[in-house]
């Protein structure tokens, strides 16, 4: 099925399961403990031994020479597989980073060594017995130092051009009656998910099965495939319970190969677990920026210019933290330029993190704008309005599909309370509390792709769903089978799915707001497919059969719907693909973000009191599921705003603060009161389904609005995250 025109009325429109705030189909499983995440598969494979990796001491350089003599010679040690044992792995399509093989080091934790042993603990102490050394090189892990030399990068390929131009940015720019001309900081930041990347691999001959942790079933596939030098059909990966992801598990990372290459080396299935350091240094992270931002407007508050150039770093072949992709379609204005830099550090991979680009651009670009409404003398919340778009402002001929930036920010007004807010900086206290308000716009596009399922009816009337989608804590499961149950007529109880394994059909795959979307729309295409198969078995007129409780209905027939399975169970498959209605209209998701802060006067300290956020991403498939990806986000972006910062030591090029007590995540107690706004949107031209993601448009603006409440409380404008008390103490106001 290819969806290229405007949806029409279809199926999922009854809305009698679809749009229902259903409680998670999976959710007994979690809160019992009996889903099966990756390393607790006890079930899948006998006589199971223990990995564990050694990461390398060294950021950059060469291995000279590992003796693994005392740990060969270990009590319970089955294999030793290091780096020196083979070349360097072929790449993987979606890596930068090299996983494993070869003497040459390009970053700190790179793995450089597996040990197998009967238990977890003898694998650990034999892994502190190998003998490494190293012929240490001199690396580049200072962004700040490396960025004057940063070269211009396109940021959609060799051929993008190197800055985007629209209209005269310059002469524009300097004609402005007022200008705003600022840099802003982001840190390097860590997915920091629950679930640590973890693998239990088997071997049957050349058959290779990894269970394992990943978002992306058929990339992760394919890449272990290329990488460890097999044919495809002969891996095999499942996954169908993964506890947080954020991106970091977009990716095939070195705990699937290491679980693999020790499985062979060992003659054994093995499980093996990237301890909590590793996850920081040896996998993915978001890139730390420099943004500078310069802004003209008229002096009744129209931008008539607006650049925003981004600097951030990555291993060599790697690719910039897209900073800038937010600022070309947000705000209207006639002058443009956006461009980016790309330094090579000799740091972690950077790559895909929660939003990658809009988090991190917005959390300097909706800071901008609050200065540039505080020049103006204009309400933050009018400005904004004022320079709303409907088109694409570097081409006015390509509209949005729908776009209610507005209404979120009028509607986010209102319920929080904003006309409360004194717009003068420090002058709200509750007694040494310094109290503000802020706000900011989000955005964050509607991506969708190709996505596909294998549907199956039972003589019970019951359907079976199989997609290699993934759950990462989002709720596929759920929306997945709310699809089902609306199309084919059944309740939700009379639906199993089934996720995660590389022997279904190949999904979206959980990423990039698209998961939800796209999964959904492939398995509404397949169970299309079985409304005609069904209607041809019952010998009904698929077009006019109507399906609805267990039941097919064609005038004044009424046929249980597991009547034609009586035969045989009936299996069909379908694929939902797209045309070019994302090049004829532009489709994003919009959200209003408002956050009331109170900040000791005498400490420094910051504490989110209320948060809100109204958002506009479509039709929304499961108000409970998608407001618990809402505050999640939420949550997120209170860390990236107030504590989360990978501290870089640029002596030894590694994150210094890896682990959790050191990388501090916000907590409930952090969090007093959080309320998510969904406005009624269905979007046509997005799906069958008419939905958008949203999962990540909850995070995106989150800490720019913390950063203004903080202004608006202190009086001090923060330009470098995460706002840490040292960065305004000295500078508060004085507290009488």
């Amino acid at each position: 099925m290819k969806f290229e025109t405007p949806a029409g009325t279809n199926p999922i429109d009854r809305l009698k399961i679809v749009g229902k705030a259903i409680n998670r189909v999976d959710g007994p499983m979690k809160i019992t403990g009996t889903a099966p995440y990756a390393y607790e598969r006890h079930d899948v494979a006998a006589n199971q031994a223990y990995g564990y990796i050694l990461g390398s001491a060294i950021a950059k350089g060469r291995i000279a020479r590992i003796d693994s003599a005392d740990a060969k010679a270990a009590h319970g040690v089955l294999a030793i597989v290091t780096t020196l044992d083979m070349p360097r792995l072929t790449l993987g399509r979606m890596n930068t980073a090299s996983l494993f093989g070869g003497p040459d080091v390009q970053h700190y934790h790179q793995a450089i060594a597996v040990v197998v042993a009967e238990t977890f603990e003898q694998a650990r102490a034999a892994a502190q017995l190998l003998r490494v050394d190293y012929d240490r090189a001199d690396g580049k892990f200072d962004l700040a130092a490396e960025a004057g030399s940063a070269p211009l990068v396109g940021g959609g390929g060799p051929t993008a051009p190197k800055e985007n131009k629209v209209g005269d940015f310059a002469g524009a720019f300097a004609a402005a009656p007022v200008q705003l001309d600022a840099t802003y900081r982001t840190p390097d930041e860590s997915h920091a998910m629950m679930e640590p990347f973890a693998t239990i691999a088997a071997w049957k001959g050349e058959m290779l099965t990894l269970w394992t942790s990943n978002q992306m079933i058929a990339w992760n596939k394919a890449d272990v495939a290329r990488t460890l030098g097999l044919k495809p059909e002969n891996v095999r990966v499942d996954s169908p319970f993964i506890g947080g992801g954020f991106g970091g598990k977009l990716y095939t990372r070195a705990d699937a190969i290491l679980a693999a290459l020790a499985a062979k080396a060992a003659g054994r299935p093995v499980r093996l677990a990237m301890q909590r350091p590793l996850m920081m240094n040896n996998a993915t992270h978001r890139p730390g920026t420099i943004q500078r931002i310069r802004m003209g407007a008229t002096k009744d508050g129209k931008i008539i210019a607006i650049a925003h150039e981004s600097t951030s770093g990555n291993l060599p072949g790697g690719k910039p933290e897209n900073a800038i992709q937010q600022t070309q379609i947000l705000y209207a204005g006639a002058n443009r330029l956006t461009s980016m830099r790309l330094a090579p550090l000799d740091l972690p991979e950077g790559n895909a993190m929660r939003a990658p680009g809009e988090a991190s651009g917005l959390m300097a670009l909706e800071i901008a704008m609050d200065e540039m409404a505080e020049k103006l003398g204009l309400d933050p919340v009018e400005f904004r309005i004022q320079n709303d778009t409907q088109v694409d402002p570097a081409n006015p001929q390509r509209p949005f599909s729908k776009r209610q930036l507005v209404e979120c920010l009028r509607r986010g007004s209102d319920l929080f309370g904003w006309r409360r807010r004194d717009a003068r900086p420090g002058a709200m206290r509750e007694g040494r509390w310094l109290i503000g308000m802020g706000m900011a716009a989000g955005i964050r596009n509607n991506l969708v792709a190709k996505s596909a399922a294998r549907v199956r009816l039972s003589d019970r009337g019951i359907v079976t769903v199989e997609t290699d989608m993934t759950d990462i804590g989002t709720g596929s499961y759920t929306i997945i089978a709310q699809t089902a149950a609306e199309t084919m007529g059944v309740s939700i109880d009379k639906v199993v799915v089934k996720l995660g394994d590389s022997d279904f059909p190949i999904s979206a795959g959980s990423g990039g707001q698209w998961g939800a979307n796209s999964s959904t729309a492939g398995v509404y295409a397949a169970c299309l497919n079985l409304r005609e198969a069904v209607a041809q078995k019952l010998g009904l007129d698929a077009t006019a059969a109507n399906f609805e409780d267990g039941k097919v209905h064609d005038g004044h027939r009424s046929i249980r719907l597991g009547d034609a399975a009586k035969g045989g169970e009936l299996v069909v498959e379908g694929v939902m693909e797209y045309g070019d209605l994302a090049r004829q209209f532009q489709q994003s998701t919009f959200a209003g973000h408002f956050v009331e802060v109170a900040v000791d006067g005498l400490t420094g300290e910051t504490r989110i009191r209320r948060m809100l956020a109204v958002c506009a991403a479509g039709r929304i498939l499961n108000p409970k599921t998608a407001r618990s990806q809402v505050i999640g986000a939420m949550t997120m972006g209170v860390g990236g705003a107030l504590t989360e910062h990978l501290a870089v030591d640029p002596r030894f090029g590694l994150f210094v603060n890896h682990d959790l007590a050191n990388y501090e995540v916000p907590v409930h107690a952090d969090i007093p009161h959080q309320e998510v706004v969904f406005l009624d949107e269905v979007d046509d031209k997005s799906s069958p389904m008419k939905a958008k993601g949203v999962g990540e448009l909850g995070l995106c603006g989150v800490a720019a609005a913390i950063a203004n409440a903080v202004y608006n409380a202190t009086g001090v404008r923060v330009r470098d995250y995460p706002m840490t008390l040292d960065k305004h103490l000295d500078r508060l106001p004085a507290i009488v």
